[in-house]
């Protein structure tokens, strides 16, 4: 019986001594996985990192709105009357011509987009603003409405002239099912998309459209950061909701004034984005203001408006699924 003690005794120590071990080894696992993400290097990645993964799942997300929200806007171009294409009828027309996964076309395109765009958009705004912070902190003050203003038009004027190309990729792919079936490009990829208009248009071809790109970019980043950041702020301070009904709602209304501010300059954009030489081998538009010009005399001023609603609910979502998604990462990687 002493014997069969000793033993039990022994190997209860040693399994003691096993857990010790195992959870000594996931402390230590855990505090080098801390002591990495808390490297200058690390920290000045993550806002880029953090803003282009919740960027890409939100485009995955969202793709098949964007996909009937272009089609929207090309619709009825140069003609002031004429039908009015509804998400439905477009939705209809897309499934009728191919399959459901045509809603999905130009994702390879919308997601090399947020890679580029997201990342540098909310990684600019979260150094612009961490810099604005400290500022402001060392003058024991708070940072204001007019400096995450300020910090949500720069990162979105930067990011836009990066993520041009793959934004210009995204509407020619999407545009390309409107053309008749002999003049079809028919891009597999995103890839081949760059590198076809490359070829056949030259290289400074991918910045096309790039001055409303940039100004929508600013319009929609001043509607969707700094709203938000304010939006946050004031809920954080006049109520007592919990952290994501706060980021909830105020990503919601940060949607509405992004797609207010924006949707304009998103409507000339995609015009000039998707325009090709006629047989005369000009182009429909000479530019951004040239675009507004024509289509304000030719279809309305009300045409930059068109499909507010799906526009919305195509901002709406993707902001709130890229501002969640980000402000998860950055809980995770604090």
């Amino acid at each position: 019986m002493s014997s069969f003690k000793q033993a039990a005794e022994v190997t209860g120590a040693r399994g003691s001594e096993v857990m010790g071990t195992a959870k000594s080894m996931k402390n230590d696992s855990v505090a080098v996985a801390s002591d990495f993400l808390h490297t200058p290097l690390v920290r000045a990645a993550l806002p880029f990192i953090n803003g282009g993964i919740s960027g890409m799942v939100a485009t995955t997300v969202i793709q098949p709105v964007d996909m009937i929200k272009v089609r929207i806007q090309l619709a009825g171009e140069g003609v002031s009357g004429g039908p009015k294409p509804t998400p439905i009828s477009v939705t209809r027309q897309i499934l009728a011509s191919g399959k459901a996964l045509d809603l999905y076309t130009g994702l390879s395109a919308g997601l090399l987009r947020q890679a580029v765009y997201t990342t540098a958009r909310l990684g600019f705004f979260d150094t612009f603003m961490g810099t604005l912070s400290a500022r402001a902190k060392a003058k024991g003050k708070q940072v204001g409405f007019s400096e995450r203003a300020t910090a949500g038009l720069s990162a979105g004027g930067l990011a836009a002239m990066l993520g041009n190309p793959a934004d210009l990729a995204l509407i020619r792919m999407q545009s390309d099912g409107l053309k008749p079936v002999a003049e079809r490009k028919n891009y597999r990829s995103v890839i081949d998309a760059l590198t076809s208009i490359a070829k056949s248009e030259g290289v400074p071809a991918l910045w096309a459209g790039a001055a409303p790109t940039v100004v929508r970019a600013m319009a929609l980043n001043f509607g969707q950061l700094a709203f938000f950041s304010e939006a946050k702020a004031q809920l954080k301070q006049r109520t007592q909701w919990s952290t994501n009904a706060q980021t909830l709602t105020a990503s919601a209304v940060a949607g509405f004034f992004a797609s207010f501010f924006s949707l304009p300059f998103d409507f000339v954009k995609t015009r000039l984005q998707k325009q090709s030489r006629g047989p005369d081998g000009k182009l429909p538009y000479k530019g951004m203001m040239d675009c507004f010009a024509k289509v304000a005399k030719q279809e309305g001023v009300l045409r930059f408006y068109r499909g507010f609603g799906t526009y919305y609910v195509r901002i709406a979502p993707h902001a709130m699924v890229t501002l969640i998604v980000a402000d998860y990462l950055g809980w995770l990687t604090k």
